[in-house]
């Protein structure tokens, strides 16, 4: 009875619109039921949709914290990077003023032993570092090479209290010798008369009459002159130009061995020979214009 009655009511809702007011009615009242019935799935999907975000997000956070911290310390070897960088440019434009060979090199180890002022570089004899060749950075001399190893080189600083230069007032010439006094801030100026033509703020460099540093390099400058009329000569401290306790990078000074006058010597003759080829370049350049000339006529 109920299987007839219920093909009955398929047939007359497909076939005709009574039914559709009492099918929407009923759809309003099981509405609820529907909802209810959902309601547990519904809690379990926003549930896990929540909680898969809320892990989403604390990976994307722990993951935006560690390339933040990537970020910083690139940015940290960027700064150092630049720091290098200008230096390295410095450097560049000091030996563009040098008129000797120089060779880049760099700082990579300190003599532990705090009553001397020696580093260590890495250039040496495959290199071509030679005894006392003269160090300099971007600012000045540094010292010179007292010892040469296969691959590394160890330089005496001018702060060495066994270490002096003679140097010279680039104001006025006055020379003098410059000698370490153990402090890497501070050389003194050993017997210069009381009555000296030098005061604070000058100028010192090497003279080149020691036959080791070569001439018109930037030492130090004058820092502190004491006179004192009992003594026959003034205390002359100053402070060296080289950065001796801060610079990495530093040129070795390749010297050439001529004197003054043996290199204009040579200039100079080299200069005519030069000035000699050219004219014979010239002359015969002309002789044979002249040959193509007259073999023109000749044919004519």
């Amino acid at each position: 009875m109920l299987t007839v009655l219920s093909v009955a009511l398929m047939v007359v809702d497909a076939r005709f619109t009574l039914l559709q007011p009492l099918r929407s009615q009923l759809g309003v009242i099981v509405e609820p039921v529907y909802w209810l019935g959902r309601l547990p799935l519904t809690l379990w999907e926003g549930a896990t949709e929540e909680l898969s975000s809320r892990s989403e997000l604390a990976a994307e956070n722990e993951k935006l914290k560690a390339e933040q911290l990537m970020m910083q310390r690139r940015l940290q070897k960027l700064a150092t990077l630049t720091e290098q960088n200008v230096r390295l440019r410095e450097l560049l434009n000091s030996a563009a003023l040098v008129d000797d060979e120089v060779l880049a090199t760099e700082l990579i180890g300190i003599d532990p032993n705090p009553f001397t002022h020696r580093i260590l570089i890495d250039k040496g004899e495959k290199d071509g570092v030679l005894l006392g060749q003269p160090v300099l950075d971007a600012r000045g001399l540094m010292g010179q090479v007292v010892e040469v190893m296969p691959y590394t080189s160890r330089v005496l600083l001018l702060t060495d209290t066994t270490h002096s230069i003679p140097v010279q007032v680039n104001r006025n010439g006055l020379r003098a010798i410059a000698s370490g006094t153990g402090n890497p801030e501070r050389l003194e100026l050993r017997h210069v008369a009381d009555t000296a033509d030098i005061k604070e703020g000058d100028l010192l460099v090497s003279s080149g009459l020691g036959q080791r540093f070569p001439a018109g390099y930037p030492v130090a400058t004058v820092s502190e002159v004491v006179h004192d009329s009992g003594q026959p000569f003034a205390i002359v401290r100053a402070v060296p130009t080289a950065k001796l306790n801060r610079s990495r990078y530093m040129l070795l000074v390749f010297t050439d061995p001529r004197s003054p006058e043996q290199r204009a010597t040579e200039s100079a003759e080299a200069q005519e020979a030069a000035d000699r080829q050219r004219q014979e370049q010239e002359a015969s350049a002309a002789a044979e214009t002249a040959g193509s000339s007259t073999v023109q006529e000749v044919e004519q």
